[in-house]
């Protein structure tokens, strides 16, 4: 069996889409859990999106010219995002995943980026180990939380829609806090109309680029 991996193209992306919508519900469904991606148009529409940014870059993988699995990498900030990955679950365990993920690794090798992280469900433990494998280190734990935000102001604290002029103090923010910034994603968040600041004793002490799986949130302690 020979896995083929190219750039992903506009043809690709029904077939793309399906699979990460097949294959995010399939693992959720061996644990009870909900799918990351239950609607495949959804998934479709997400992955087309990624596949349309000019510093977003994604791959298919291929055997037999059937399209059986896509990555991309997020390259606007030092850290690269990794993800989603996703294999057709009819050839999955048969290193399409492993291929995919070195094709992408040896990327960001080549671009000597600082870093790559990714994000996955703790219950999916073949992934993990692959991720492990691979030279991946658990950093951190995340809690996916579901509902309706509460409407509650915290005193002292004004939040409001960011703009460009914001840029510099939210990657000083990031900076401070992880040690590295993601200023290209607060940039796009900005245009997209998703950005929020929270200021504090006058100064911007975080910010969220979008309240969801799809943005990332950074706040600072503060003493006043």
């Amino acid at each position: 069996m020979t896995i083929v991996i190219r750039p992903i193209e506009t043809g690709d992306l029904a077939d793309a889409g399906r699979i990460c919508h097949e294959a995010f519900t399939a693992i959720a469904a061996e644990h009870n859990f909900a799918s990351d991606h239950p609607d495949p148009a959804v998934a479709t529409a997400s992955l087309s999106r990624l596949a349309k940014h000019p510093d977003i870059y994604g791959v298919v993988a291929e055997i037999d010219g059937r399209v059986v699995g896509s990555i991309f990498v997020d390259e606007r900030s030092p850290i690269t995002g990794l993800g989603p990955v996703t294999v057709d679950p009819s050839v999955q365990n048969k290193g399409v995943g492993t291929a995919l993920m070195i094709h992408m690794l040896d990327r960001v090798a080549s671009k000597q980026r600082a870093g790559v992280r990714l994000v996955q469900a703790g219950y999916h433990s073949r992934s993990l180990c692959l991720y492990a494998k691979l030279g991946f280190s658990v950093c951190e734990y995340l809690v996916n939380l579901q509902g309706m935000p509460p409407s509650i102001a915290i005193s002292g604290c004004t939040v409001r829609r960011a703009t460009l002029d914001d840029a510099e103090a939210a990657v000083t923010v990031c900076r401070e806090v992880h040690g590295h910034d993601r200023s290209g994603e607060f940039r796009d968040a900005v245009t997209g109309g998703t950005a929020t600041v929270v200021e504090r004793g006058g100064r911007i002490t975080g910010y969220a680029t979008h309240i969801g799986s799809a943005g990332h949130a950074v706040g600072m302690r503060m003493t006043i």
